[in-house]
Formats: structure tokens, C-alpha cells, sequence
């Protein structure tokens, strides 16, 4: 419902840019633009064509273009920043978070980020450097560096009269975080708790030590799975000394699972996650030559296959009308096996220990498969060809295809990832021409053998 209504009200927002662009109402887009919060007003750049988003950037009040840039997808915000020096990227990122400010210099050149941390105050600067020294797919690279932190000696009336002393409160504070002298974490104390328990009691009496803190070197992937798991709104970040070195929010959080959906999508396809939707056609055009390219090499490994068994075909027509048959069920049977075996990885359930079971669960599901549809596809081979032998020929070549199709979807993910490849990336080409060429050359293979 609520995915309708949002839908519904950006086609409305569309509808409404369109007419004041046709119209030559600039100041109306001016007023709507700059009035929409910074997430609705980027979902609706980002819903715009090339040339049409940067005459809306042009529009936006430069006091809202940091809240703005944050919420655009890498590629929009790169395409914006080219226009920028490092003194107008310094004073639009004035005031966002760490993380945030972190986030978007990571699109620009070195020398460009060393002018924009240079032109900020010392404090702030610290603290983005210290988010940039960690891999941005990292914890190091999520975190926030503004955080409230008590020593855990001292009573809650006092951590109370401290919370009062602040203007606000850092976004998404749902506890305090608990360090020694020497700032390392001990636990967490939950504001729920500070509210209703007795202001005499100290920190140490009813603080929280068994949540973990998160080690700034662990991915971005593992993270969210963490915050999945136990539910959590934010969590303290340390490095190898328990030194706490700030907090992740669940809006990062969000941020990463989003990505990583996106990635696994549009991997499928060969294509990068930020892909801009409304981009220019010559930078589209050469992103997908590329996979097409190695699509084509793949084609032709199958057809060199097919090749080999010109002779059989030449006499057996029928061959011809049969193979996509093989190659499509294996295809299809092995695409199963790929998603469930890349979910399950993505989802931290795979280990080693586990795997060699999953994948006998596979070959198992894949034979029974295989046997039910080779006898269904022999029976209608029989009766359309009014041929016996070629019946039982495709069966036999559903049953080994569809056998192989499983083996691999399960065994490719597991050692694509030992060799750092992406399998969502990979798995489904190397997938489809293993399963094509099996698929071709049993089918032809036996038919040669039994026609030839």
C-alpha cells in the first residue's frame, strides 16, 4: 500500500515538473523542489533524463544541494560533482555526517579530496579522514563518527545532566555507548533504561555488556546481516583494540541491503548496481557492448559443439527441432540451483561444512527432476516424431543435463567465491554455457552414436 501510494504521488510529481517545464515555469519547480524533503527531491532528479536533471540541479537552493547529493545514487552524484571545485563540495557537505561527507568524496579524484579536506575545520576533518581510511564496503567505511560515549562509574542523574547539555542528540541514538579511561568499548547503555531506572544507580549496574561491538574491518554485507539478526538501531564500531571508533545506524544499514539487492539484480544482466537509468546513450551503449561481447564467446563455444555434429543433424532433422529443448531445461533447472546456492551465502547460512550436503541435495532434486521430465519429453517426442529411439535419446540427455545443471549451480558460487569472483556477476553466464554445451553434447552425442 505503501509502495503504491509513493508511486502514485512521484508519477504526480513527475506530471507536475513536466507541465512547469513545458510551461517555462522555473520559479514553480524552484519552490517544489526546494520544499520536498531531500530524499523525494532526489528520487525525483533521479527520475528525470540526462539533460533535463541538470537544469533541476541548477534550481536547487545551494543550502539544500548537500542533503540533496546524499540521497543520489553514485553515478547521478559523480555526474554532479564534475561540475564542482573542492570550495563548493566543501560548503555543500558543511554539516552532514561523517559517514555521509565520506560517502560522497569517495566519487571524486584524490587530488580534488585532499582540497575539500583541506578547506574544512581540523575536528571535521579528522573525523572524515578517519572514515576514509577504511574500505567504503567496510564497517570503518559505514560508521558515524558522532557519538555520545559515559564511563561507566558514574550515576545516571550525571549521564542525564550530560544528555541535557547537548543541543540534539546524534540521529538514530537509541543508547549510550560505555568506554574506559583509555575509550575502549565495554557495553551499551540502552536510553530506555536511563529514563526509568533509579537516577542514584550507576552506569555499571544496569549497562548492557553482552552486545558485541562490530570490528571496523568486517564487511558491509556481514554488518547487515548482523543487524537483521538482532534487530538492532545502531551498534558501536572498534578496531583491533577495542577502541571504540564510532556507531552504525540502521539508515546505513538499510542503505547496504538496498545495494546489495540491486547488485544481485542487476549482475544477472552484467550490469553495475548504480546503473542510471535516464543516462546518456554513449555511456550506457559501451557498458553492455562489453557483456554482450562475452555473452558471444560463450555462444560460440556452444555452436562449436553443435558444429562437431553437423553430419547427424544433416540426417536426423529432428535433432535440430529437439536441441533448444535440452539446453533450455538445463538452463533453467541450473539458474534454480545458482539463486538459492548465492541467496544462502549472501544470507551467511553456506559454510563449508554444510555445502557438501546442499550440493547432494541439489544432484538429488536435479535427478528426480531430470527422470519425471525425460519421461514426459520422451513420451511427446514419441508420439509427434513417431520415433522410440528418439524418445529415449532427449530423456536421457534431460536426465544428464539437468543432473549437471544442479551440480554446477551449487559448485560454481562456492569456488567463485574461493577465487574472489563475484558469482552473481559470473555465475550465470559460466552457468548457462556449461549447461548449453552439456546439453548439446549429450543429446548429439548419443543421437550420433545411435543414428550414425
Amino acid at each position: 500500500m505503501a509502495q503504491t501510494a509513493d508511486k502514485l504521488q512521484t508519477e504526480s510529481q513527475l506530471k507536475t515538473l513536466n507541465e512547469a517545464l513545458g510551461s517555462g515555469g522555473f520559479l514553480q519547480i524552484r519552490r517544489m523542489l526546494n520544499g520536498l524533503p531531500p530524499a523525494d527531491a532526489a528520487h525525483l532528479i533521479e527520475s528525470t533524463p540526462h539533460k533535463i536533471r541538470s537544469v533541476l540541479w541548477q534550481l536547487i537552493d545551494i543550502e539544500n544541494e548537500g542533503d540533496i547529493l546524499q540521497h543520489l545514487n553514485d553515478e547521478v552524484q559523480s555526474q554532479f560533482l564534475r561540475q564542482m571545485d573542492a570550495e563548493e563540495v566543501a560548503t555543500i557537505t558543511e554539516g552532514l555526517e561523517a559517514d555521509d561527507i565520506a560517502d560522497i568524496l569517495q566519487q571524486l579524484p584524490d587530488r580534488v579530496i585532499r582540497e575539500v579536506l583541506d578547506s574544512m575545520d581540523h575536528q571535521d576533518r579528522i573525523r572524515v579522514e578517519h572514515v576514509l581510511s577504511y574500505d567504503e564496503d567496510s564497517a570503518g567505511g559505514l560508521m558515524n563518527t558522532d557519538t555520545i560515549t559515559v564511563r561507566p562509574n558514574i550515576t545516571l542523574d550525571v549521564a542525564l545532566r550530560y544528555l541535557r547539555r547537548h543541543e540534539q542528540l546524534p540521529e538514530m541514538t537509541d543508547s549510550l555507548l560505555v568506554v574506559n579511561r583509555n575509550d575502549q568499548y565495554i557495553g551499551v547503555l540502552s536510553l530506555r533504561k536511563l529514563l526509568v531506572s533509579d537516577p542514584s544507580v550507576t552506569v555499571r549496574e544496569i549497562m548492557d555488556t553482552e552486545v558485541e561491538p562490530i570490528p571496523a574491518r568486517m564487511s558491509s554485507r556481514e554488518v547487515a546481516t548482523l543487524f537483521a539478526r538482532h534487530d538492532w538501531v545502531s551498534a558501536p564500531v572498534v578496531d583491533d583494540n577495542s577502541l571504540l571508533l564510532g556507531r552504525i545506524t540502521i539508515d546505513d544499514v538499510v542503505d547496504v541491503i538496498r545495494e546489495e539487492s540491486d547488485h544481485s539484480l542487476m549482475s544477472m544482466a552484467g550490469l553495475d548496481e548504480d546503473e542510471d537509468t535516464f543516462a546518456a546513450v554513449m555511456t550506457t551503449a559501451p557498458r553492455r557492448a562489453v557483456w554482450l561481447g562475452i555473452n558471444l564467446l560463450t555462444a560460440f563455444i556452444a555452436s562449436g559443439v553443435i558444429n562437431i555434429f553437423e553430419g547427424t543433424i544433416e540426417k536426423v532433422v529432428a535433432l535440430a527441432v529437439l536441441m533448444p529443448i535440452v539446453a533450455s531445461m538445463g538452463g533453467v533447472a541450473g539458474t534454480q540451483t545458482l539463486t538459492v546456492v548465492i541467496r544462502g551465502m549472501a544470507l551467511g547460512h553456506i559454510s563449508r561444512d554444510n555445502s557438501r550436503w546442499l550440493i547432494s541435495r541439489e544432484m538429488t532434486v536435479g535427478a528426480i527432476n531430470g527422470v519425471v521430465w525425460a519421461i514426459i519429453v520422451a513420451g511427446a517426442t514419441t508420439l509427434w516424431f513417431d520415433d522410440p529411439l528418439m524418445g529415449g535419446i532427449i530423456g536421457a540427455a534431460l536426465i544428464i543435463n539437468l543432473i549437471t545443471a544442479a551440480l554446477a549451480g551449487a559448485v560454481l558460487p562456492l569456488a567463485m567465491k574461493s577465487m574472489n569472483i563475484d558469482p552473481a556477476l559470473a555465475g550465470g553466464v559460466v552457468l548457462t554455457t556449461v549447461t548449453d554445451v552439456i546439453g548439446f553434447l549429450s543429446f548429439l552425442g548419443l543421437a550420433s552414436y545411435f543414428y550414425g
